[in-house]
């Protein structure tokens, strides 16, 4: 049947005891698990070049905060658009998944859910995420629909590229133009160099967490910055962090941002060095943690965005 659904228990990496496998009905649980409800990392990850550029629109309209409806609605469609995303990929990627220890856990593989209930998933959650985008100016509702095209093609990537942690940050980062839209209907150079920044924080952090996978990736032929930096992944994250914390600086002036964001990506250079400094690339659990925490790293990076658009505004 089309809801009828099987509850083989949670996925391997996912948050232990997380609401999800505790209080849904066992039903529901291999959707939520199919959206990565329980692993909210990542739909904070797609949420913060959207409230970070949110609140340098703030900075640069001279107001004292981002937009409350924005950042509702930003938190709205990240969440819905994140499942949708997972849905898609592990559709795409339902062989692949089965012959790695760490995703052969997951709900299609696993056999919780089908095929065809998960295409009906991806339908109903990417319905919402349109009902959130309508609610924008056309600028904003039309460089949302342009997005859908890196997200549709990054799954593809590991397969013929040693680098689709970049297209993930294609499309991850996409949100950096969306604040700015949202506020302004154009665009500037400001959310350009956020946008710029953003990929480059996102292949450091995914190259990260793609060394959990690095032995099983090798056997069924996958690509990723993992298996190419291998050895030299700490000096590539040097460079790639530089490159981002430049990229935010430079986002940040070309918004009239005031010393308490920059203050904020000071702050935050601080937690990279230590993600870099930390990091065993051969300890699986470890480099989950410090994927991780790049969601804290966003708190930072956000914090010194808002102050700063607060103490201009007195």
């Amino acid at each position: 049947m089309i809801f009828s659904t099987k509850d083989t228990g949670p996925v391997a990496d996912a948050v232990k005891k997380h609401w999800v496998d505790t209080s849904l009905p066992s039903s529901l649980r291999p959707f939520a698990r199919l959206a990565r409800w329980e692993r909210p990392i990542g739909w904070w990850l797609l949420l913060w070049p959207c409230w970070w550029s949110a609140a340098l629109a703030a900075i640069a309209a001279g107001q004292g905060w981002p937009n409350p409806w924005h950042l509702a609605l930003f938190f709205i469609g990240a969440v819905a658009m994140r499942g949708a995303g997972c849905t898609y990929n592990d559709l795409v990627d339902v062989d692949i998944d089965a012959k790695v220890e760490r995703t052969r856990s997951r709900p299609i593989p696993a056999g919780q859910v089908t095929r065809l209930q998960a295409k009906a998933f991806l339908f109903l959650q990417a319905l919402v995420g349109l009902i959130v985008l309508l609610q924008f100016n056309t600028y904003s509702i039309v460089l949302g629909i342009v997005s859908l095209l890196p997200v549709a093609i990054y799954p593809f990537m590991k397969r013929f590229t040693n680098w689709p942690q970049l297209f993930l940050g294609l499309a991850f980062s996409w949100g950096a133009f969306m604040g700015w839209a949202a506020e302004f209907g154009s665009l500037g150079w400001a959310p350009v160099f956020l946008y710029a920044g953003g990929i480059c924080w996102t292949i450091g952090y995914d190259t990260i967490y793609a060394h959990q996978d690095k032995e099983d990736d090798a056997l069924v032929g996958v690509k990723s910055t993992a298996r190419l930096f291998g050895e030299r992944t700490k000096p590539a994250l040097i460079v790639l962090y530089a490159l981002a914390t430049l990229l935010f600086a430079t986002a940040a002036v070309m918004a009239d941002a005031g010393p308490a964001a920059f203050i904020g990506i000071l702050a935050g250079v601080i937690h990279l060095g230590w993600q870099i400094v930390t990091l065993d690339i051969d300890d699986g659990d470890q480099c989950l943690r410090l994927f991780r925490s790049n969601g804290t790293y966003g708190w930072i990076l956000f914090a010194g965005f808002v102050i700063d658009a607060f103490v201009a505004w007195l």
